[in-house]
């Protein structure tokens, strides 16, 4: 079996303190194979988002483990976990943050100099991941000037420009209209087929279900479903149970 580009076992998460905690995760194991777009779904309140944290090293879990690339992230201090987030994540969220005074090539390079990139070869990234998104006529437009769309789609390029052995995104439809967030997972489609990255998309719009190569199910901090796609799509009960999370959220 190839090794997992991300994977949580047996991932425990605490969120607050005293009488006002609550365990965000009870549990969960999950692995991210490159290759593959999987679509984390469930209600408001399930635990996506504290999973992604963990997986993206932003968290750091209460109890249990995470491997990146194989290795562990046990006991690592605040500075190293940042660093294996330059090295091996991308992140895609809802609200896009783009810096507002920076162009689109701008804001792309700004992630690879912090990555300790050189100049000219940021430029050069910056340039192929924006014509990998098909906005490369906006290199020098800022963010006021684009759509949502273009925004979100801008927001991508930063994520892949590095590299990132990872791309995880938070809702990254739920700011878009149905026609943009079409395109938007059509690109995340595309670059999962890389089979040295993996991408995660946490969300409860039952619309993304067509572009997912696996569906996880995640509901009060526990994994309770998951199906990988097939030739003849996912089970009427998969997308049923999707809308049915969508509806609580509501």
């Amino acid at each position: 079996m190839t090794q997992p580009v991300i994977e949580a076992v047996g991932v425990v998460k605490f969120l607050g303190s005293g009488a006002g905690q609550v365990a965000a995760l009870k549990g969960v194991s999950l692995a991210l194979a490159g290759g593959e777009l999987t679509v984390l779904m469930g209600p408001s309140g399930s635990g996506k988002t504290t999973l992604l944290s963990i997986l993206g090293c932003i968290l750091a879990p209460t109890r249990g483990i995470v491997r990146v690339r194989g290795n562990s992230t046990q006991g690592l201090g605040p500075e190293d976990l940042a660093k294996v987030r330059r090295e091996h994540v991308g992140f895609i969220f809802q609200s896009y943050h783009l810096f507002p005074t920076l162009t689109a090539a701008e804001n792309i390079r700004l992630v690879l100099d912090v990555r300790g990139v050189c100049s000219k070869q940021a430029i050069t990234s910056a340039r192929e991941a924006l014509a990998i998104v098909g906005l490369a006529h906006k290199e020098r437009s800022f963010p006021i000037e684009m759509s949502g769309g273009e925004q979100q789609r801008i927001a991508i390029a930063r994520a892949i420009a590095g590299n990132a052995s990872a791309i995880l995104a938070d809702e990254p439809t739920a700011a878009l209209d149905s026609e943009n967030g079409h395109a938007i997972m059509s690109i995340l489609a595309a670059i999962a087929k890389d089979p040295g990255r993996a991408v995660l998309v946490v969300a409860h719009d039952p619309r993304i279900l067509p572009f997912a190569d696996r569906v996880v199910r995640i509901e009060d901090g526990l994994i309770v479903g998951e199906e990988q796609k097939s030739a003849g799509g996912y089970a009427k009960s998969e997308v049923e149970l999707a809308f049915h999370g969508r509806s609580k959220k509501a």
